[in-house]
């Protein structure tokens, strides 16, 4: 975890390069050091942006280095590559300078910060150059900026840590502790706080980006919300627009909008103090159709009537866990975090389970089998009180190391009698048995919904449900088995759509950070709406213009990048 808190003691490895190329076209490069970390390297308020500091060499990987096959691929094992080099950096002018260099020799490169990408958009086998950033992962509070800086390599579990354990903040970022910040962010990214602060670019207050001129030159940018001019389209373009379209991404600093003062305390949000930790099962040896469908319609029922931005229950966050039914003793999950210091916490705790269990007529069970991300969790088949911090590193589950294929869908309502029997069928397929096969169903919407669809990229802004289809194995040679079952059962969850969830009365498109290359084919997009409709709707137009400005040449691009206008 993260030991530097503040801008001065990060200082000694973030000196960062200027001067001419870093101001071209008036977008210039600011160190962000407070005054103290200016006087303790000899340089004054006014000439700290005009230092050029000599750093040391990047770190370099090639194909002969016994770390190269742990560098060439993510957590999804389906992906990996065979790049000339993997260069790890530390600084952003040692970003610079990779881009810079990788420009020079006409070389494709990818970044990766996280590594947790569902498609092959860094790891395939066009890329030449890797820039791994897993070496910049500081978290600390930024004077200069009156934000919190947040590296692209930072992980959600280390930034949770840092704010929270520091300052008594966070942020309502994903569950799952290893995701990078310098994709999740980007993606708009959202968790188990979202109902209640919203999704994570809610919060985003700055970015500092490598772009690549029209001629070439590789330059660092820095776009805040305060920005003007195309520099505050950059900054939008960073709340939901996705990672590797505009540049690379080196850092992010986060202040709440509205925040005032100077007290880092005061600038994000503060998580509760106490949240109940709850999770059930019910066993599909007890489920047929008709109970699975009740299920089902109080799940929908229920986000539909409690996902107002100031409903009693915007604290309230569950993962309802719809697992292929493969063997005789396979689950059905349901997670849930709830805020514990809120008003009659414990009865409204209990009215959403009875809600979502009424007239199901299957009892409850521990939650015994690893479902997704999320371990078997028997301990807390009664709701248990847990301090904020020791409940997210219990819920904050991982994806597998193995081969995955996933999808994902925006519901502005609950589930139709249709999909309902849709999800039974392909959730009891005969002939096909996988205890790695599930679609996970969020909770959604609350504070979320209050931010207009055009206020940041991300443009699913009334949306009460998010649902994430995912399979899992490990031999190479079961993934047509495995990528048929899940690509049959999306298609057939959305006929209206061409087999997607185009925007409608119902359905509400698609998540760019559950990346889904099927969403550009023909043969299972059969609709009118693309892939960028479906991940940015009516706000693609404007992130074209943006990739325009800051992208000229699509330096940084993959199989779904913002394309040029």
């Amino acid at each position: 975890m993260s030991k530097k808190n503040n801008s001065e003691r990060d200082l000694g490895r973030r000196s960062l390069l200027t001067g001419a190329a870093a101001v071209a076209g008036g977008a210039a490069l600011t160190t962000a050091l407070p005054a103290s970390a200016q006087a303790a390297t000899g340089t004054s308020a006014a000439t700290a942006n005009a230092v050029t500091t000599v750093t040391p060499d990047l770190i370099s990987v090639a194909p002969a280095d016994p770390r190269f096959p742990d560098l060439v691929r993510g957590t999804n094992q389906r992906w990996s590559a065979n790049p000339e080099q993997v260069r790890l950096v530390t600084t952003t002018a040692q970003a610079l300078r990779a881009v810079q260099e990788a420009v020079t020799a006409n070389k494709r490169l990818t970044v990766r910060s996280g590594g947790h990408c569902y498609e092959d958009f860094v790891f395939n086998s066009q890329v030449q150059v890797v820039v791994d950033m897993s070496g910049m992962n500081q978290v600390y509070f930024d004077t200069a900026k009156n934000a919190f800086a947040i590296e692209a390599g930072a992980s959600n579990l280390q930034i949770y840590e840092t704010l929270y354990k520091l300052y008594g903040v966070t942020l309502p970022a994903g569950s799952c502790s290893s995701v990078g910040a310098g994709g999740h962010i980007s993606g708009g990214g959202y968790g188990l706080l979202s109902r209640l602060h919203g999704l994570t670019v809610d919060h985003l207050y700055g970015v500092e980006v490598v772009v690549v001129n029209a001629n070439g030159t590789a330059r660092v940018v820095v776009a805040t919300r305060d920005s003007t001019g195309p520099e505050k389209e950059l900054w939008w373009a960073h709340t939901g627009g996705g990672g590797g379209n505009f540049g690379l991404i080196t850092r992010y600093w986060m202040r709440t909008p509205g925040a005032t003062g100077t007290d880092p305390t005061q600038l994000l949000p503060k998580p509760p103090s106490e949240v109940f930790v709850h999770s059930t099962a019910f066993n599909w040896a007890q489920l047929n159709e008709q109970s699975f469908s009740r299920l089902i319609q109080n799940w929908g029922a229920w986000h539909e009537q409690n996902s107002a931005p100031n409903s009693p229950y915007n604290s309230l966050f569950g993962l309802l866990k719809l697992t292929h039914n493969s063997f005789a003793n396979s689950q059905i999950g349901l997670l849930t975090q709830m805020d514990a210091t809120v008003p009659n916490a414990q009865g409204l705790l209990n009215d959403y389970l009875s809600a979502i269990t009424a007239g199901v007529g299957v009892t409850p069970t521990a939650m015994t089998q690893r479902m997704g991300e999320h371990a078997a969790m028997p301990q807390f088949s009664s709701p248990r009180k847990l301090p904020w911090y020791i409940a997210t590193d219990w819920l904050s589950g991982g994806n597998p190391t193995l081969r995955g294929k996933y999808k994902s869908a925006y519901s502005r309502k609950g589930f139709s009698a249709y999909q309902i029997a849709t999800l039974y069928k392909h959730l009891n397929l005969a002939g096909y048995s996988n205890g790695d096969a599930l679609v996970q169903v969020d909770s959604y919407g609350g504070r979320v919904n209050a931010v207009g669809a055009a206020e940041t990229a991300v443009p699913q802004r009334d949306s009460v449900l998010k649902l994430q289809y995912q399979t899992y194995w490990t031999d190479p040679g079961d993934e047509a088995r495995h990528v048929t079952w899940i690509r049959n059962f999306y298609r057939e969850m959305y006929p209206e759509g061409g087999g997607v969830p185009i925007p409608n009365d119902r359905n509400d498109g698609c998540y760019i950070n559950y990346p889904d290359k099927d969403l550009s084919d023909p043969a299972w997009n059969t609709g009118s709406s693309t892939w960028s409709t479906l991940y940015y709707k009516g706000n693609y137009a404007r992130l074209q213009q943006a990739k325009a400005t800051w992208d000229p040449s699509n330096f940084f691009r993959h199989a779904q990048s913002v394309r040029l206008p």
